[in-house]
């Protein structure tokens, strides 16, 4: 059971069952606070919103979340994107998997997030990839090893750079659009352009809200790209009869949230509790303490996944009403609103691989084996130093050619 404790920032309570963590997502008391420091580019973003206000942006920009939304990008879009980006690395014979990881994800996050790429170069995309990886840093400032009041004010130009070059053009077009009564992309932007006067939107809040989803969607999905290949290569090590379910999405996808559950995007959720609370375990938690998710320890316990809950195995059964990838995407009113996009539907039973959602990293990492992806022995992977989360930093890997 945890206990407070007390800090020079006030009391913090850190929860490490997956009971106490569930009941803590849901509850209405405990409010959103993993992105406080990173509010240059999150103040505002769905994710930082509580209560109604949180209620009537999420029932708007679920409109763009919806299943037939995602079969168009999984079936009918991103295939040729992840065709497109991985041809010249195959030519070349290899590629970092964190730089292409960002760069495939970067092309589904600028589709959902509605920002536009009109020259359609190689050079436009490196300037709106420098841009998103500007947003990374601002969102996760908190976990900066660096000068944060530098890196924040490097964030800040940054946006204003970004809207100046990308989206202030993408609303044009969207706004024309509206003006002409013709029918607007299926992108964030068009969506709160069309309630911007309903939700009360001003400017610099679409602007964030925008650069949250270009960041989101192409951070996260990047993470768990490139370390469910990472965990599949060291399985294929030991186990290298397994080499031929690579071509199993179903396999594929439950090496993707089992990826996620042992390495959530971010480590831990924080909550800041606005009233007391009391969870059925007995934690006590006082109002205006920090509820901190010790989100590694969560999806490792052992009571839900079983005593080799720090292993990676795809073939782990979980509890009924136990997602496979555990508390990553979180519970309740902030779950996170692209996890079908991402990671797919979770397959219960026979799933008909036809119909079934298998999510877009889980097409991207079957790409990927199929041309032949393996570890460059010359130049070992290394982590990123310059954040506190355990990110790799780079990742070079060979493809084509002898497998």
């Amino acid at each position: 059971m945890s206990a407070p404790t007390v800090t020079e920032g006030g009391t913090v309570v850190t929860l490490t069952s997956f009971a106490d963590a569930k009941e803590a997502y849901r509850s209405a008391e405990l409010r959103q606070s993993l992105y406080d420091e990173g509010e240059v580019v999150m103040a505002d973003v769905l994710v930082n919103l509580h209560g109604r206000e949180h209620r009537d942006r999420r029932r708007v920009e679920n409109r763009m979340f919806r299943r037939e939304v995602f079969e168009r990008y999984e079936r009918e879009l991103f295939p040729g994107v992840v065709a497109r980006t991985l041809q010249p690395y195959v030519e070349r014979g290899g590629v970092d998997l964190v730089h292409l990881g960002h760069e495939l994800m970067l092309n589904l996050a600028a589709l959902t997030a509605g920002v536009d790429r009109p020259e359609g170069t190689a050079e436009e995309t490196a300037r709106l990839y420098a841009y998103m990886m500007r947003f990374i840093q601002g969102a996760t400032l908190a976990h900066s090893t660096g000068d944060r009041a530098a890196e924040a004010a490097a964030v800040a130009q940054a946006l204003e750079d970004w809207d100046a070059e990308f989206l202030a053009p993408s609303i044009a077009r969207r706004r024309a659009l509206l003006a002409a009564g013709e029918e607007l992309p299926r992108d964030v932007l068009a969506t709160l352009l069309r309630h911007e006067d309903e939700l009360g939107l001003p400017h610099h809040v679409i602007r964030r809200e925008v650069a949250f989803f270009l960041l989101a969607g192409g951070h996260t999905s990047a993470t768990a790209f490139v370390r469910t290949v990472d965990h599949l290569l060291d399985r294929l090590e030991t186990r290298p009869d397994e080499r031929a379910r690579v071509a199993d999405p179903l396999f594929l996808q439950r090496c993707v949230h089992e990826t996620v559950r042992l390495n959530p995007s971010s480590p831990v959720g924080r909550r800041r509790a606005l009233a007391p609370v009391r969870l059925r375990s007995g934690v006590e938690i006082p109002e205006g303490a920090t509820v901190v998710i010790d989100l590694h320890a969560v999806n490792r316990d052992v009571t839900v996944f079983g005593p080799d809950a720090a292993e990676f195995d795809p073939d782990r059964a979980v509890p009924p009403g136990v997602a496979p990838f555990g508390l990553s995407f979180a519970a309740g009113m902030h779950v996170c609103i692209g996890q079908d996009l991402a990671a797919g539907v979770v397959a219960r039973g026979g799933a008909d691989p036809d119909a079934h959602l298998f999510g877009l990293v889980t097409g991207a990492v079957g790409q990927l084996f199929a041309a032949g992806v393996r570890r460059d022995p010359a130049t070992p992977p290394r982590r990123d130093t310059a954040t506190a989360r355990p990110y790799w930093g780079t990742y070079p890997v060979l493809l084509g050619g002898d497998r």
